[in-house]
């Protein structure tokens, strides 16, 4: 399995490496070879992992292209939330306090490479935050509070920032490292058949209404699971259930990232799971896996400050440009122009250093395929907004106009169409997604795979009726009795 160390710049690791090869990061976006590349374990020593830097983008199209990244898209987010580092486990809380025990100032640093600090006394606490917050590299910020030791916070150290005298110490321990040593965190069992339903009532356009949740707990109930809907406050609650299901939009710097997050980590069945929850939300992402795994799209081009001139080429105009994390239309732009793309570019590179440039298809609706457990679940024609090119129509003042919908049986929508969304929702999990699919002639092409999808009553269970929100109890229940019997792993497949 190839190697590659991917930092800021190749002459940030000076030591002689021969079963790696050291990348920059800007060479790794963007050269064909490594995204052509298989089977490839990535060690992202980058010194920023802020969202949407390069960084950032290291790991997340690593996991587009198959590859193995260290951090993962998931630990990067853990490691800028200070919530999720509140939630270590008691083993890690402990070692903490018996290591750090007989210091005594206010404040401690350690610096933790590939799982082992410099100073051996420290080296079970170092593979603890290791288990915890899998980085290659990184710094764990100590206080003592009431004099009691905390982990206040934790961040990437990238290779530019290693003091010179700490390089062979570092490259002994990636050598260490490179042959596989480091095991997994412990997670304990859930215990109750309770399921959580995280709603924000301040939401003005959660993806389902009351009536359908009413309809989902009212088939919960029938198959044996009590169903609580709870709000952002109740943080601190989810150990208590079995099963946590998401109905509120959800992204990255968001609460709702962090509720699954913490729910995947106490065991919780989870929908949306965070894994999906980091690359539905992501267009960059989703435009690389996509493209890696040959599902048909429009034809679309990652831009960057260094390929304007390709977008115009092998784009053309009108083209779409897309923030990243765009949702319900917003940060999705139609250019008409050269100096439109240009000055549109410009404007979206302030944000993300990457952005989506796809092909215009002029359609009168897309097709929005539902998918849960790897089955299609719903089909729908969301039909574009009147007089606009998008499904969605914002006026000046942010107020909101739809274009119809029409729900037909899964068995009439075209097969095609059917097809293409269960292969790119396969790619993301096995969990519950809306995919998005145009229809130009006889060809079908994917938009984009959404979590936490729309199911409103009326709407997407126009067709389905209540067997839609059996099918989803069910779901959660086969997923519940398989982690109490100990077959969950670390996914969310029954």
């Amino acid at each position: 399995m190839p190697t590659l160390i991917v930092t800021d710049d190749a002459k940030d690791w000076p030591s002689e490496l021969p079963e790696a090869e050291v990348v920059d990061a800007w060479s790794y976006l963007t050269a064909p070879r490594f995204a052509a590349l298989r089977g490839a374990r990535l060690y992202n020593l980058c010194k920023s992992y802020r969202y949407q830097s390069a960084g950032y983008y290291v790991s997340l199209l690593a996991e587009a292209r198959g590859h193995r990244p260290l951090p993962s898209i998931t630990t990067i987010q853990d490691m800028r939330s200070p919530a999720m580092i509140r939630l270590m486990g008691d083993e890690l809380e402990e070692r903490i306090r018996k290591d750090l025990h007989p210091l005594q100032s206010g404040a401690f640093t350690l610096s933790v490479y590939f799982g082992r600090n410099m100073a051996k006394r420290y080296d079970t606490l170092s593979r603890y935050l290791f288990d915890s917050f899998r980085a290659p590299m990184l710094r764990a910020q100590f206080k003592r509070l009431d004099g009691k030791w905390q982990l206040r916070g934790v961040a990437a150290i990238g290779a530019s920032e290693v003091p010179e005298a700490h390089w062979p110490f570092v490259a002994e321990a990636a050598r260490e490292f490179f042959a596989g040593r480091r095991g997994a965190v412990r997670r304990r069992a859930a215990s109750r058949y309770d399921v959580a339903i995280l709603r924000n009532p301040a939401e003005a356009e959660p993806p389902s209404d009351d009536k359908a949740l009413q309809k989902f707990a009212k088939a919960a109930e029938a198959v044996g699971l009590a169903v609580e809907v709870i709000g952002p406050d109740d943080y601190g609650r989810i150990a208590e259930f079995d099963a946590l299901f998401i109905r509120e939009t959800t992204a990255p710097n968001h609460h709702t990232y962090r509720f699954s997050r913490r729910a995947a980590g106490e065991g919780l069945v989870v929908i949306d799971d965070p894994e999906s929850i980091v690359r539905c939300s992501n267009k960059v992402y989703l435009a690389e896996l996509l493209s890696h795994h040959h599902i048909p799209a429009p034809k679309t081009l990652v831009a960057h400050e260094e390929n304007v001139d390709q977008v115009l080429e092998r784009i053309g105009l009108p083209c779409v440009l897309k923030q990243p994390d765009s949702s319900f239309s917003r940060g999705v732009l139609k250019v008409e122009t050269a100096d439109e793309l240009r000055d549109e570019l410009a404007r979206f590179w302030k944000e993300s250093d990457l952005v989506v440039a796809q092909e215009y298809l002029p359609t009168t609706f897309d097709w929005r395929i539902g998918i849960l457990d790897g089955q299609p679940l719903f089909a729908c024609k969301y039909f574009m907004a009147r007089k606009h090119w998008q499904i969605i129509k914002r006026d000046a003042e942010g107020r909101s106009s739809y274009g119809k919908f029409e729900t037909l049986p899964v068995e009439l929508a075209p097969r095609k169409a059917v097809r293409i969304a269960t292969r790119a929702a396969e790619l993301i999990g096995d969990g519950l997604y809306g995919v998005d699919v145009k229809q130009s002639g006889d060809q079908f092409y994917v938009i984009e795979v959404n979590d936490n999808p729309n199911i409103e009553s009326g709407v997407e269970d126009a067709i389905l009726r209540d067997e839609l929100y059996r099918r989803l109890a069910d779901v959660f229940l086969r997923r519940i009795e398989r982690r109490k019997a100990g077959y969950g792993g670390g996914t969310n497949r029954p």
